[in-house]
């Protein structure tokens, strides 16, 4: 079994990035080079702006590089719980930029000539008891009729040819796309420097400071000035944007995957070949990779560390709920066991927007592999004084009680949902 992530080490590395010291004056620094980051260094790039992409490690290696792999278009969670938390208006414009989303990322894997694996796909959300499914039909009512017409409420008869698991119905929305994560971080990474944007990996920003006209920002390999600043780092945020770090919860998300399935142990467990996900709180997301491996996720233990003895102790976990719902596999070989971060926010709605001088996108609560390259664009087209189009724009984002940055509540808060999930 390898500890590492299945989409970078099936895809060829970006190689593309500026080798020397980091110096000079810049329209625009974009600290992140993750999907949001390398989404607006893009749209920047192609304005004519003069941008530097500032990488801690190296492209894709964040949440962008260690996600389940769904382009999942709509809200994660109740549109209902949207409407009554943020306004019918503002929950709309969210749900609709989840589904421009996939129109965004679809359109410019074909401008650029990205070989990604992209393909729509449709997501099912799947009711793991009865009571899930008369939620998920209460929500689908109000989705169907407000929002989204391509969705569908189907019954557990429909489920038996789109899943070898029973479940107790459930929704579908049919713009849902996938595709594979690393192909497209490094596909993305060479269009942002073919288009003239300097990316420079291994640059972790170490302090930043406000100047008369822009920033001055201190990286491991030198010092940039830049008129404008986009923050774009989620849950591997810098203890030196403390503004932030209040804000977002760092939770553990881990994933393992197959060895390749045959055509017949690939058909016996999701003969849908769509993205899926479960109705529980302590839920599991899965889908086929390109190679026919199952990708299996989930939060499977709620910690904000990940490294190889975490990710083996989730992997475990995630292996054995693997086996329940889907015990055809028994016997079948792990090939693959990696976790990641996810930027939680206390109501897990994304923020996008500017704080003090900063723009900054971030919050996508487990779902940005779909948003976070397209609200990067967004930022992009407002920085350059285009129309913003930012759904989230002026929504409060207070800090999270007793947080400074290590979320030392996880555990209760694990233990309160494990509680849920048993009891309904």
């Amino acid at each position: 079994m390898k500890y590492v992530s299945y989409w970078r080490d099936t895809a060829t590395a970006f190689s593309g990035g500026h080798t020397g010291p980091v110096e000079g004056h810049y329209d625009v620094a974009v600290v992140g080079g993750g999907f949001t980051g390398l989404g607006a260094g893009l749209q920047l790039a192609k304005a004519g702006a003069k941008v530097i992409v500032l990488e801690a490690n190296f492209v894709g290696t964040g949440a962008s590089g260690r996600n389940g792999g769904h382009l999942n278009n709509g809200l994660a969670h109740s549109f209902l719980a949207a409407k009554a938390e943020l306004g019918t208006e503002r929950a709309i414009a969210l749900y609709q930029a989840f589904d421009d989303s996939i129109d965004t990322l679809e359109h410019l894997i074909a401008e650029e000539n990205i070989a990604c694996d992209f393909r729509r796909c449709g997501k099912l959300k799947l009711a793991s008891k009865p009571e899930h499914f008369e939620a998920i039909a209460r929500n689908f009512e109000a989705i169907n009729r407000e929002v989204d017409p391509d969705t569908a409420l189907l019954s557990p008869v429909d489920l038996k040819s789109e899943v070898g698991s029973p479940f107790h119905g459930g929704m579908l929305f049919k713009k849902s796309a996938m595709m594979h994560m690393g192909r497209f971080a490094a596909g993305l990474a060479t269009a942002v420097s073919r288009r003239g944007a300097i990316i420079v990996e291994q640059a972790a920003v170490t302090e930043q400071v406000q100047e008369a006209k822009g920033f001055r920002l201190t990286t491991a390999k030198g010092t940039v000035h830049a008129d404008q600043v986009l923050l774009a780092t989620g849950a591997y945020t810098p203890a030196s944007f403390s503004y932030f770090r209040r804000r977002i919860i760092t939770v553990g998300s881990f994933i393992i995957a197959t060895r390749p399935l045959t055509e017949a142990e690939a058909a016996s467990v999701l003969p849908g070949h769509r993205t899926y996900v479960n109705s529980m709180n302590i839920g599991n997301y899965f889908r086929l990779s390109p190679d026919n491996r199952l990708i299996f996720g989930g939060r499977a233990r709620f910690s904000a560390t990940s490294d190889q003895q975490s990710d083996a102790k989730s992997g475990a976990i995630l292996q054995a709920a693997m086996l329940r719902m889907f015990p055809q596999l028994a016997g079948v070989e792990i090939d693959y066991c990696w976790g990641g971060l996810v930027d939680m926010t206390a109501d897990r709605y994304p923020r996008a927007g500017r704080q003090n001088g900063l723009w900054y996108a971030m919050g996508y609560s487990g779902h940005g592999a779909q948003l976070s390259t397209h609200l990067g664009t967004i930022m992009a087209d407002a920085m350059l004084g285009r129309p913003d189009r930012n759904p989230m724009k002026d929504a409060g984002w207070p800090v999270v009680p007793g947080h400074f940055g290590k979320p030392w509540f996880l555990p209760f808060v694990g233990a309160y949902y494990k509680a849920v999930d048993w009891i309904r």
